[in-house]
């Protein structure tokens, strides 16, 4: 049984062991604000209140998850499955403009939306839904579905990075370098390159690139530093004006504006919106999120206690994760809450599972997120390299996504046209979707156009709201995957072996295992048959 625990340790070997968790995630806690908010017209300072806002939230959603959920040392934060249709939303025709209040007006929309897909998936998981759902899903349809949440930002990802090849190529390459060729290297028996590549090389590429701007890199004559709106005037400068914004260290206004203490606060951002169109939409999103949540629980779970998750502890996980990304909803983070799945590569390498070490970390964040400094600093990450960091991040979700393959029987004839058709539809349905592209082409940038169909696509049912849910939906690449890969899975004839159902897909097995359910009462063995073991506490 891997469970290394640390219980009684205490002072700095527990603060270093939750710190080396919460390092490792810096991608899902940091890096996301930092793509929507710009995306979303916020400024400087509204991508530092985001940022002290997720830290906030992610810290009281996985104290919430490790005593209420599936008490597993499992972390809370904003999960990428998220972050295609908060693109969608953000670029819906009537967003399309200048307006002042465009930030706030489009963080209002996703709160209401996110807030509408929580409360589906807390149902999804009290009711005991999620344990029948889980009978219908199983490798076969989670891999090609995880792997497209990466893919689906091809358009977006290098494109990005590219506006500043100086800071991005770097990155990438020091990424590949700490994670690949040298893993193996340990200090004290710790591997810091494996488990600290993203903040390891965040820190050395972020230095270089200051001594970069400090050292006149990005210095041309007449040319104020202040982006744009000293520059836009001069012929000279505003050929230099995009490389200037995105290399120069010192181009956010976040750390001048941000106040030293804030306190995050429900509806900062004001009362949020409610519209069928964006909310439909997240409740799919949100189903999806918790087939992916289910995945790390399985993993997390063979990691810490050598077996699968029971139905009760998936339903009470997925149960607190709706009541988590409520909480999300009501702040304002621009995401939903959901398990990071880099936590249990970090279990995996460390060989350290405590949930005390999680909690400690969590109440370090919440310690954070009330100074805005803090906040303010991570804001002022030059977005090139921030993408760059996420190429890398995306690539991995592939590769993850497609390893769960190995729960199943990846070579036969079955498995392997499911799961092509899988990853071919979920590419090549969004893009015809995606070609219906805004009236006029310089509304939006190129790497947003693919994320506009949902104001645009070709599906026409008469009512504005339908036509929006349909059009987005089908322009997602994870929303496609799902699909395909969820009618084929259960309606091609496949033994369970060949499927490579989960342990856990099917309760009855679990109920009238006397090994795992011996110490459980009759009622209780009912209630874990319907997966109600969240709401009388099994």
């Amino acid at each position: 049984m891997l469970f290394f625990s640390i219980y009684n340790q205490k002072g700095v070997p527990l603060l270093y062991y939750s710190l080396q968790h919460y390092l490792s995630l810096a991608g899902s806690l940091i890096f996301i604000p930092l793509v929507i908010v710009p995306a979303m017209g916020g400024t400087d300072g509204d991508t530092a209140t985001v940022i002290s806002t997720m830290l906030l939230i992610s810290g009281i959603t996985t104290i919430l998850h490790s005593y209420f959920g599936t008490r597993l040392p499992l972390v809370q934060g904003s999960s990428f499955v998220y972050l295609a249709p908060v693109l969608v939303i953000m670029n819906s025709r009537e967003y399309r403009n200048l307006a002042e209040n465009k930030f706030k007006d489009i963080m209002k929309e996703l709160q209401g939306a996110i807030i509408v897909g929580a409360i589906f998936q807390s149902v999804l998981g009290c009711s005991g839904l999620m344990s029948l759902l889980l009978r219908l899903i199983n490798p076969i349809v989670v891999a090609p579905t995880i792997a497209t949440v990466g893919l689906a930002f091809l358009s977006y990802g290098f494109p990005q990075a590219s506006s500043c090849v100086e800071i991005s190529i770097p990155q990438i390459l020091l990424l590949l370098i700490f994670t690949l060729y040298l893993r193996g290297v340990s200090f004290s028996g710790h591997r810091i390159f494996q488990v600290y590549a993203v903040p390891l090389s965040v820190a050395v590429v972020w230095a270089y690139a200051f001594f970069l701007t400090d050292g006149g890199a990005y210095d041309y004559k007449g040319c104020n530093p202040d982006i744009p709106s000293s520059n836009i005037l001069s012929d000279a400068c505003r050929e230099h004006a995009f490389t200037m914004k995105h290399c120069r260290t010192d181009a956010s206004s976040a750390w001048r504006t941000a106040a030293w203490v804030r306190v995050p606060y429900p509806l900062q951002w004001g009362i949020p919106t409610f519209h069928l169109k964006t909310s439909i939409i997240m409740i799919i999103v949100s189903m999806i999120a918790s087939v992916d949540s289910v995945g790390t629980y399985h993993s997390a779970s063979l990691l810490v206690i050598s077996r699968p998750p029971t139905p009760g502890i998936v339903s009470r996980g997925i149960a607190m994760e709706g009541f988590c990304s409520i909480l999300a909803g009501l702040w304002g983070t621009g995401s939903g809450s959901t398990t990071l799945t880099e936590n249990v590569h970090t279990i995996d390498i460390t060989k350290v599972a405590s949930r005390r070490a999680v909690e400690l970390g969590a109440l370090l964040l919440i310690l954070f997120s009330f100074f805005g400094k803090v906040g303010a600093l991570l804001a002022s990450i030059p977005q090139a390299l921030a993408v760059s960091v996420l190429c890398f991040i995306w690539a991995l979700i592939v590769a993850l996504g497609l390893s769960t393959l190995q729960y199943g029987q990846t070579s036969t004839f079955r498995n392997i046209t499911i799961v092509g058709l899988s990853l071919f539809f979920s590419l090549s349905i969004p893009a015809y979707f995606q070609q219906y592209q805004p009236d006029s082409s310089f509304i939006l940038p190129s790497y947003l156009v693919p994320y506009a169909a949902a104001s645009n696509g070709p599906v026409h049912t008469g009512s504005k709201e339908v036509d929006f849910a349909i059009n987005g939906l089908l322009s997602m690449n994870m929303v496609v995957a799902f699909s395909v890969a969820f009618i084929l899975d259960n309606t091609v004839p496949g033994t369970r072996q060949e499927r490579g159902v989960y342990v856990w897909s099917n309760v009855l097995d679990l109920v009238n295992d006397p090994t795992l359910v011996a110490d459980f009462s009759l009622p209780r063995k009912v209630a874990l048959f319907f997966g109600w073991a969240k709401c009388i506490g099994a």
